[in-house]
């Protein structure tokens, strides 16, 4: 009979408790995914896992047995939770049972150079300083739905392994190629591999739909609150904006990447 952990004080439980802090998380390299679909995705692609949490009665029946022993079968140790041990360490209203400590990817923008030595017409997108983890996990989202080829997060605000950025991305921060890189850095590669970076901002005189948004192109975006910073609309070899015909003057950032990643998908096919 497996032994089931039921102290909130026990090491394994602390030691995961505490990765919900992002010093912790950078001091250690490691970070927490929760939920079937993310560990999935991760157990999936290189993710390599230190330690899973279960708990059965939170079990939604979505062949969680399968991928407990696929994770276990790599020699990862499985720990059995107690239920009130599973919801001090989940992070969810509903959480489904699952829970694994990962070791951070750590790529850098020369290993995700790497990828298009040889590929034509990149299609990226570049998140400058987004401050919302729900924000950041929904634009890696309609990355990946998108076909995006890979993300850029430059002068970060959130952390890319914040739980709440890997809950909202569903795991595809695991699916396409994500780096962290500075503002100088990124700009001087886009400009040497020709690729077009694309910005949107109420003050363009062409809308979206009626640029040319095939070829190599990034789409640039910025903080919830400022938009892109100078730096970047200054860099911009395209300048587009969404039309508004209500009250608001601005969309949200994750709404407006999704839209102009999807014009892209339309004029790309």
């Amino acid at each position: 009979m497996r032994e089931v952990i039921t102290s909130l004080q026990n090491p394994k439980v602390k030691k995961a408790v505490k990765l919900a802090d992002r010093k912790e998380r950078n001091a250690t390299g490691l970070f927490l995914i929760e939920g079937y679909r993310e560990i999935k995705h991760a157990a999936d692609s290189a993710v390599v896992f230190q330690t899973l949490f279960v708990c059965s009665e939170f079990f939604l029946g979505t062949n969680e047995n399968a991928l407990i022993d696929l994770i276990r079968n790599r020699g990862v140790e499985v720990v059995v939770c107690s239920q009130q041990v599973f919801q001090k360490l989940s992070y969810r209203d509903r959480p489904d049972g699952l829970l694994a400590i990962a070791v951070q990817m750590q790529l850098s923008l020369k290993d995700f150079i790497a990828n298009f030595t040889a590929k034509k017409d990149p299609f990226l997108v570049v998140a400058e300083a987004i401050e919302k983890p729900g924000n950041l996990g929904t634009i890696l989202r309609s990355a990946d739905a998108a076909g995006v080829n890979g993300v850029i997060v430059c002068d970060r605000c959130t952390d890319i392994y914040n739980p709440n950025v890997v809950r909202a991305s569903i795991g595809t921060l695991f699916t396409i190629p994500v780096v962290e890189a500075s503002t100088v850095e990124t700009l001087r590669w886009l400009q040497e591999q020709k690729i077009k970076v694309v910005a949107a901002t109420p003050s363009a005189e062409e809308e979206f739909t009626r640029i040319h948004l095939t070829g190599g192109i990034a789409i640039a975006v910025g903080t919830e609150q400022l938009g892109l910073s100078e730096t970047w609309m200054q860099a911009a070899d395209l300048k587009v904006r969404i039309p508004m015909y209500g009250v608001a003057d601005s969309l949200n950032v994750a709404t407006a990447t999704t839209l102009l990643l999807y014009e892209a998908v339309r004029q790309r096919q």
